[in-house]
Order: structure tokens, then C-alpha cells, then sequence
């Protein structure tokens, strides 16, 4: 079993395949931390808790309980009584005291792993993981709080939440309740972190951790272009293969707070959760409340470790549906071809042409309802615009689905615009505060999605449609942030609840869609990148990763993104040049060199492009379809990043069984007077032999990784080949 309780030692030691995890009662009442790292065969390591020197438990020490709790490593650090870092759960009572302290009470340990209600959870069969509940109790204030565990069996991770009861008979206030926290002695660690903003999320940032906080949060009520809900600790030194590395990424789609401290003694503490700005979450008699998950990894082969643990966990356990081990239809999208100028006859021009050119299914973008002529308008009036769909919206499907295509449709259900029949209505179904002015963003509102009406008739809005015509596909979008919060559905007392119960409203609704439309594929997006998260995972097995579709641009996106996401998750498509959003022109085989690295499609005039470039789409779609298992199911190794040299990007996904390998290579600026570029790839079997496609010369999977290969020059800047290597 994963989990072990010895009772002599007042210990728990969680054990994955290559981590251990300890954690300690301490003077039978305190929740400590005692390690987690690499694996251990003993219990000896119970002894690094420091609880036999100063300042001492207090039961020993009376006289300095406060040095103690502001020094003791523990599990789950309580506000107001004494330990003065960073909090993972803070409370007000009726009568406005905020003093919260939690002792050890009782455990459970028991096979498989539950779901959570109402929220995204990591799944696992009985035998495939192990959970250990650990309730900790406030007495005084009739509060539990409940920390759970799942360990995997056969990878490295843990999966955290926390569970709240209020067992008195008067109300509490959450004011802060996050949902994991990890202390632990320094190892010179450096923080990694993902930031950017709209076209370039999820770049990748190193800095040393330092006296004081540092980390990432969001209180957009998204989880962000700016900031993403992930960080990871890694041991100074550590690279992509070697090297200590503590991951955490947390399991939802709105405000969040992942922060690292560094104090006094040289501990670090590290912290992830719900962001309390915004948050009271007001707790009745006999009420709980749970807390979404935190994915804790520990890799001891660096960040490329870390990586393809989250990768192999999330495509088995977090991604659902038919298509979770499917490859996906290559589509083409009408945006960047057509913003909101298109009809009937327009679509199908383009449906025509790409259907010759081998494209599965044509997506029909923003600007098909109600008055939606531009992007101020008619967010809210989800019915077809018949000037614009002619002949309706299921004779189009129609006669799209007779050119062998499959068809999908573009929704942004969460959103209302002040020039809408829906608002001129409902003008109180958008989220604002009584009496203060609404700010807008991009001319639009955000509906209370927390009200029952208001959620009931943004599902059947939706659903309605889908059940029109035989529609395959739906692309959510979400594009803007949560502000002037409150709600006319909730009381006063609950209005510090509406951000929260928001995020759980989208998860409904998303969870109601995929039960009446098991067959949908469905794409999350929020102004390309901004809720592209493992909650939305949960929903859709692809997410569009940024609505920056240069080819150069995305190398620094999917290479971040990749970091933590399979790239069979990454929405990623080949555009028209120059390019919308950096106007940068690069050549076609690039941008499908890029895009294979991902979901893979079109978003483009198929009609308008250049011959020589349409040309090309069958064979970069017989490229996709040639190695789409190979990068939906491999393991993914960095092996260079244009991020750090400024000349090259280089990847390789390699089979679990190591005789596959597919290299992509990237010159983004050329160099003159130089050798030929050595790369060393990585994850082969040494004691294999592999074969170059296009080439007769058989190498050792030795000498490829510790020797190297040397790559053809080729001249110019933008230009990229692929390798593909085979077992022999």
C-alpha cells in the first residue's frame, strides 16, 4: 500500500514509485512535515522535524509557544494564533474573533481516490492510487478540517485537497482557505513560474527565491493570461534532466495564489489556493465547503522529469471522453479568414476547398447570432442570424456533412452585451454592484451565472442550438475579466462567495453539455490563452492555447505551455502571413512544423492563400496523421529553447517503448561563419540502434544522446525540418 500509518512513530509515509512524502503528529496533537524528496526505505528521517530543540512543543516548553509556531514545519499553518508566515486557513467567527488553531484528531486510509462535487478532480481506478484522509479539529470554534492525500502507484504524484465542516451550532466565516502547503529547509531553490499576457501566455520565468514572498495570482476571476496556477521549486543546478524539482499546479479555472516564502531560519514555505482577496465564504451549521485540488510532483531527473509525470497523469487521469485517447479532427476555423464578414455561401467555399485538401471539419467562428456584425453587440442573443445564414443554421451543417466534414460552432455563453435583446431585458442578469456604474470590456458584460435563471437559460441557449443540427464540435470562449463584483441572487453576507460560486457555475454547465453531448468535442478558450488550465482540462481534452498564431511567437507559448500540458491538450493552428497579430511572414512548412506540436488546423482562407502554400495542406495533414499517435502518446524532452540561445528551439517526443523518436527543429535566426548545430537528443535507449528516416547510416542510441548529432545547415531565418528516427 502507497500509504502506511506507524503508530510507535506517530508517522505517515506516503510513497509513490520514486518519492516519499512523511508526515509526523507532533506532541500528539500538531500536524508536521517531516519530507518529501526522493525515496526513502526507513522512518529514520521522523527525526529532521527539529521538535527536540528549541523552542520546543510547547508541552515541553510552555513558556515560548509562539517562537514554536512560528517555526515548526507544518502541514496546514492556521491564522491568528501565533505562526506568523504564510496561512493556509483563516476564519472570523459571529462575533468577529479570528483566531483559528487545528490539532490532529483521527485518519483514515483507504483504496482509490474520491471525486469532488462540482469540481474538476483527478481520477484513478481502486488500485491504481491510495488516500489518505487526515482530520485535524479546532475545538473551541466546532470546526474540522480534513487534508486529503492520493498517492499513485505508478506516478509520481500527489494530489491534495481540503475538506471543511462546521460541526458547532453558529455560523464561520472562511476567509482564506487554500489547498496545500509544503514547508521545508532551502536547497538554494530557484522558482519557476509561467506569466505573459494576451498573444503570449505562459512564458517561462526563473528567479532565485529570496527573503520575503514571491509567486503568482490572479483575482481576474480566471485563472489568466498574466499569471498561471503553477510553480515549481527546483534545486539550484537543476536542468532539464538533473536535478531536484518540486512541482505544484492547481486543478482550477478562477482566482488563485501560489506563493513561496522564504523566512528567517532559511524554511520555505510554499502555499496554493483559492486567492482570498474577494473570497468569505460564509459556513452555517452543519455546512462544508471543499477546496479544489493541488497536483503536488517531485522529480529527481529535473524539470523534464517533473514534466512528463504531469503529462502522463493528466492524459490518464485528468482528460475524459471519447476523444481522451483519440486522434483529433484536423479542422479549419473561419476567424482569421473572415472575421464577422461571411455567409452561408462563404463558409461553403471554404468548406469545399478544404475538403478537397483533406480537412475534416470546418468550425463557424464569432458572428452568426443575432445582430453580431462586430464585437459590440449581441453577446447574449444566441439565435441565428438568418441574413447571414440564409438557409439556416442545419442546411449548412447539411450541406457541410455532405462534403464528408464534420461541423462546429463558436460560443461565448457567459457573456452579455448592453446592445442585446438579452440585456434590454434582463439588464439585472449581469454581474455589477447596485447603484455603481458597470466597466466594460470589449462592450460586454458577465452574466451572474450563479443565479438559477440566469444559468438555466445560458445552458438551454446553448443546448438548443446544439440540438438543432448535427453540430461536432464547440468552441467556449470566455474574453473578459470578472470586476464590479455582486450579485442580486446572493444575500449580503455572501457576496464575498460570487467569484467562486461562478467558476463552479461554468463547470456545471460545461459538465450538463458533455452529459447530453457525449459525442462533443469541446475546446475551451478565453481570449486565446486565459483559462487554460487543469479544471478546464477536466471538460474539454483541448484547449486553444493563444490567439497568437505566429509560428515564432508560439515556440515561446507551447514550450511554457508544454511544460506542464501533453501536447495533444495544445490548440494549435497554422495562420495566414504576415501574420495578424505581430505581422511577421514565415514559411508555411514552419507554421505546420509548429502546429503539429499540438491539436493541429487551420485558420485561414483556404480560397485566398498562395497556390504553392495550399499545395502544401495534404501534406502537412499525411504529416499529422503520420506521427499524431507518436505526439499524443510519447514522452515529451526538451532538448533546446529559443527562449534562452535567441537562434534555435528544438523538441523530441519519443515512444514509451523507445523505438520512435520525432525531432523538430527551428531556426528562428541563422548565423553566419559557424559549424554545423550539435544537438544531443535524449530519452532513447542507449543499447538500441536507430535509423534517420531518409538515411541509410544506422546510429547508436548512445552516441545520438552523449555524442550528438550534427544537423544540415540550411539558410535563412524561420526555416525548421523534422527528424524521425526508428528502432533497427
Amino acid at each position: 500500500m502507497a500509504i502506511k500509518y506507524y503508530e510507535d512513530e506517530c508517522l505517515f509515509k506516503l510513497d509513490s514509485p520514486s518519492s516519499s512524502y512523511l508526515i509526523k503528529i507532533a506532541d500528539q496533537k500538531y500536524a508536521g512535515h517531516v519530507y518529501y524528496g526522493r525515496k526513502l526505505r526507513g522512518l529514520d528521517a521522523a527525526e529532521l522535524l527539529r521538535i527536540k530543540e528549541p523552542p520546543f512543543t510547547p508541552s515541553v516548553n510552555e513558556r515560548d509557544k509562539l517562537p514554536f509556531l512560528d517555526t515548526f514545519s507544518y502541514e496546514y499553518p492556521t491564522g491568528g494564533v501565533g505562526d506568523f508566515r504564510e496561512s493556509a486557513i483563516e476564519i472570523r467567527d459571529q462575533e468577529g474573533y479570528e483566531a483559528l488553531e487545528l490539532f490532529y484528531d483521527s485518519y483514515k486510509i483507504y483504496d482509490g481516490k474520491p471525486g469532488l462535487t462540482g469540481l474538476p478532480a483527478v481520477f484513478a481506478e481502486k488500485d491504481q492510487c491510495t488516500t489518505l484522509e487526515l482530520r485535524l479539529r479546532d475545538s473551541n470554534l466546532g470546526l474540522t478540517v480534513t487534508l486529503f492525500y492520493s498517492v499513485f502507484e505508478e506516478i509520481d504524484a500527489i494530489i491534495r485537497s481540503v475538506h471543511v465542516h462546521n460541526t458547532s451550532q453558529k455560523d464561520i466565516y472562511l476567509t482564506k482557505v487554500l489547498s496545500a502547503c509544503i514547508d521545508m529547509d532551502n536547497k538554494d531553490f530557484e522558482l519557476v513560474t509561467l506569466h505573459g499576457s494576451w498573444a503570449r501566455e505562459r512564458h517561462i520565468q526563473e528567479s532565485k527565491v529570496c527573503h520575503g514572498f514571491q509567486g503568482v495570482s490572479s483575482n481576474r476571476g480566471e485563472s489568466s493570461h498574466q499569471y498561471h496556477p503553477f510553480f515549481a521549486l527546483k534545486e539550484g543546478g537543476a536542468t532539464q534532466e538533473t536535478g531536484e524539482v518540486y512541482g505544484m499546479h492547481f486543478v482550477y479555472s478562477g482566482n488563485f495564489i501560489a506563493n513561496v516564502s522564504l523566512d528567517q531560519f532559511e524554511s520555505v514555505r510554499a502555499v496554493m489556493g483559492i486567492h482570498p482577496d474577494h473570497f468569505c465564504w460564509k459556513l452555517e451549521a452543519g455546512e462544508t465547503f471543499q477546496t479544489p485540488e493541488v497536483v503536488l510532483v517531485y522529480s529527481s531527473q529535473g524539470l523534464g522529469g517533473m514534466t512528463r509525470t504531469y503529462h502522463d497523469l493528466y492524459k490518464n487521469h485528468l482528460i475524459r471522453g471519447q476523444y481522451k485517447d483519440k486522434q483529433r479532427p484536423v479542422l479549419i476555423n473561419n476567424w482569421e479568414a473572415t472575421y464577422f464578414d461571411f455567409n452561408s455561401d462563404k463558409l461553403i467555399s471554404i468548406a469545399k476547398e478544404a475538403s478537397e485538401l483533406g480537412i475534416e471539419m470546418l468550425v463557424m467562428d464569432d458572428g452568426w447570432f443575432g445582430n453580431r456584425y462586430d464585437d459590440n453587440r449581441a453577446l447574449g442573443d444566441w439565435k441565428v442570424n438568418e441574413e447571414k445564414i440564409n438557409k439556416g443554421l442545419k442546411s449548412l451543417v447539411e450541406e457541410v456533412n455532405k462534403l464528408g466534414m464534420k461541423f462546429g460552432i463558436w460560443f461565448e455563453p457567459e457573456m452579455i452585451s448592453p446592445d442585446s435583446d438579452l440585456f434590454r431585458e434582463h439588464p439585472d442578469w449581469a454581474i455589477g454592484i447596485p447603484g455603481r456604474t458597470r466597466g466594460l470590456c470589449r462592450n460586454q458584460y458577465v452574466l451572474d451565472l450563479t443565479r438559477k435563471e440566469v444559468l438555466e437559460h445560458t445552458y438551454e441557449s446553448v443546448a438548443g442550438i446544439l440540438r438543432s443540427a448535427n453540430i461536432e464540435y464547440v468552441k467556449w470562449d470566455m474574453n473578459r475579466q470578472l470586476a464590479d463584483l455582486g450579485s442580486l441572487g446572493l444575500p449580503k453576507d455572501r457576496q464575498g462567495e460570487l467569484s467562486h460560486r461562478y467558476v463552479l457555475a461554468v463547470y456545471e454547465l460545461q459538465e450538463r453539455l458533455l452529459k447530453e453531448f457525449p459525442y462533443l468535442l469541446l475546446e475551451n478558450c478565453s481570449g486565446g490563452g486565459a483559462r487554460f488550465d487543469p479544471g478546464m482540462l477536466y471538460y474539454s481534452p483541448q484547449i486553444w492555447c493563444s490567439d497568437d498564431t505566429d509560428a515564432i511567437e508560439r515556440l515561446l507559448i507551447q514550450e511554457g505551455t508544454a511544460l506542464i500540458y501533453p501536447l495533444s491538450t495544445i490548440g494549435a493552428h497554422v495562420s495566414d502571413c504576415p501574420n495578424h497579430t505581430v505581422g511577421r511572414v514565415t514559411p508555411f512548412e514552419t507554421r505546420g512544423y509548429v502546429a503539429l506540436a499540438g491539436t493541429f488546423g487551420y485558420e485561414l482562407d483556404v480560397t485566398k492563400i498562395p497556390e504553392e502554400d495550399r499545395k502544401k495542406i495534404p501534406e502537412q495533414i499525411a504529416l499529422y496523421k503520420k506521427y499524431n499517435e507518436l505526439i499524443r502518446t510519447g514522452d515529451y524532452y526538451r532538448i533546446a529553447s529559443y527562449r534562452t540561445n535567441h537562434f534555435y528551439d528544438c523538441f523530441q517526443v519519443v515512444s514509451k517503448e523507445k523505438d520512435e523518436a520525432l525531432v523538430t527543429y527551428i531556426q528562428v535566426l541563422n548565423r553566419p561563419n559557424y559549424h554545423s548545430r550539435r544537438i544531443y537528443l535524449k530519452g532513447l535507449d542507449p543499447n538500441k540502434n536507430y535509423k534517420i528516416e531518409g538515411e541509410d547510416r544506422i546510429y547508436g542510441g548512445d552516441t545520438l544522446m552523449f555524442a550528438g548529432l550534427n544537423l544540415t545547415k540550411i539558410s535563412g531565418d524561420f526555416k525548421g525540418f523534422l527528424i524521425h528516427l526508428t528502432a533497427v
